[in-house]
């Protein structure tokens, strides 16, 4: 039986051009990085989201609508969001926080702006924390 809502490759299906070949480079980036995250389609828009022990990032296009006006969006083609994005280093400042406690983000606006090795270090840094709340569940199932 089929969930309501698009799956993530619909969705992609859907985006302009421009934000089709991001979200697929940034896509491959995660699956690549991230081979023991499952990735699922949210907000029944198919907006792709990569989760293990907990959310670890997502990629939301700005074709998808997420409660701010257009303007508020301009020069915020692409973003990818890492959900424990205030536990990261982010010693070169490439995670804005933007009054959020939590989920720090990076904006993409075309290809060119991808820096593959620096999202790689990014993802790598996001699974090690990710890795981190498996270790607590262990230790309390094994305290119980």
């Amino acid at each position: 039986m089929k969930k309501s809502g698009r799956t993530v490759d619909e969705a992609i299906l859907l985006l302009p051009k421009t934000e089709q070949a991001i979200v697929r480079r940034l896509r491959a980036l995660i699956l690549e990085c991230l081979p023991k995250a499952e990735e699922k389609g949210y907000y029944g828009l198919g907006v792709p989201f990569y989760t293990r022990h907990r959310m670890i990032c997502f990629i939301w296009p700005s074709s998808f609508a997420w409660g701010k006006k257009p303007k508020e969006n301009k020069g915020k083609l692409i973003t990818l969001g890492f959900c424990q994005g205030n536990l990261m280093s982010n010693e070169n400042g490439v995670l804005k926080a933007e009054g959020r406690k939590q989920v720090y983000c990076m904006y993409i606006n075309s290809l060119a702006e991808i820096n593959d090795d620096q999202i790689r270090a990014l993802l790598f840094e996001a699974e090690l924390i990710d890795e981190t709340f498996g270790l607590k569940k262990k230790r309390k199932k094994i305290n119980l």
